[in-house]
């Protein structure tokens, strides 16, 4: 008997390295293309972003879902945009862009080592040298353009350290950063 199951959508791990779920990704990406194909839907940009799928073995490639993922949220990102300007104006559009950017330099522009509330002395959080870093590239490209891309910040990842930044602090900045990024297209 032959198999009719579709070929997989993205390649699959094998040995011990575990990738997405297969079946709760397909699930994702099918209500994605439903949500994009239906401008009334309630699926945005920042639910993308957002999606988070089970680790097994034998699952699909993290970047390459990771990859695609980006793609979309992109595609809804975009979309969301236009929806915006033709509701509000394109002034109305950027100036909400530019106090979100003026909102985060302002984040950014806090003293080293103090940007981010801290976690306790016996907790694990971002390494503060790290985040701080990305920080000052992230205050340069808004306030200077200096070259920076979505998917650098998309894809950032920080060791941890006790007591160090909070991450989801962090982590809220960064998905501002993105929308930022978005928004100016």
């Amino acid at each position: 008997m032959t198999d009719l199951a579709p070929p997989a959508a993205f390649p699959t791990t094998s040995g011990r390295r575990k990738g997405y779920q297969p079946a709760a990704v397909d699930e994702f990406l099918s209500n994605a293309r439903s949500a994009f194909e239906d401008e009334d839907a309630t699926l945005t940009s920042d639910d993308i972003r957002a999606a988070a799928f089970p680790l097994v073995r034998h699952g699909y490639a993290v970047d390459a879902v990771d990859g695609a993922l980006a793609r979309i949220e992109d595609a809804f990102a975009q979309r969301e945009r236009a929806a915006a300007m033709s509701r509000r104006g394109a002034r109305a559009w950027v100036g909400a862009s530019r106090a979100l950017a003026q909102e985060i330099l302002d984040r950014l522009a806090r003293p080293a080592r103090r940007r981010f509330r801290r976690v306790s002395p016996l907790r694990f959080g971002y390494r503060v040298d790290e985040v701080d870093l990305v920080a000052g590239r992230i205050a340069r490209y808004l306030e200077a353009g200096e070259g920076l891309t979505i998917e650098q910040v998309r894809t950032v990842a920080f060791r941890m350290q006790l007591g160090g930044y909070d991450e989801a602090q962090v982590d809220a900045v960064l998905d501002a950063v993105v929308d930022v990024m978005q928004s100016v297209g």
